[in-house]
């Protein structure tokens, strides 16, 4: 069974912390329980992939669209849609020194496995799945990786 929510939010700094909020009552009510690792990984992705829509968005653009996914082994697939179609770039690993370039690398290693989809003149949506810390992948069950995808990010899985 899947549980999927969508909400549009607006382009603005608030909208960070309301997207950590509705994840976070959006998993609480499918059974994620506040303070699991689970929940704690795609709020914190949430957190993040908003900030960079909100950062690095176009600047006409009002609003943005966050969904996140519980899927039926577990795990959770968070994706965030804009209308800019600048993919987002894996720079090297900053320096204590750099004030920003943290955000996907935070997101590279909270996430299983993370990617770009393009949606033509549309934007892109930048994608991420997170796993139980014990589970694997069903048998059968299509990665999010379709072949209508554009991976943009170095893709890796961890156990």
């Amino acid at each position: 069974m899947l549980r999927r929510e969508t909400f549009r939010l607006p382009r603005h700094p608030a909208s960070v912390g309301f997207a950590r909020y509705r994840v976070r009552q959006h998993l609480a009510t499918w059974g994620h329980d506040r303070g699991d690792e689970i929940t704690e990984r795609v709020v914190l992705l949430a957190s993040e992939l908003a900030a960079n829509v909100v950062r690095h968005g176009p600047i006409l653009e009002r609003q943005f669209e966050l969904a996140v996914t519980a899927r039926a082994d577990g795990s959770c697939f968070i994706a965030v849609s804009d209308e800019s179609s600048a993919q987002p770039v894996l720079r090297a690993v900053p320096t204590a020194e750099d004030e920003m370039g943290r955000g996907l690398h935070l997101v590279d290693q909270l996430a299983q496995t993370w990617g770009v989809r393009g949606r033509g003149r549309h934007g892109k949506t930048v994608w991420a799945v997170v796993r139980q810390p014990c589970s694997r992948a069903v048998a059968g069950m299509p990665s999010p990786r379709s072949a209508n995808s554009t991976i943009q990010a170095p893709q890796r899985q961890r156990g």
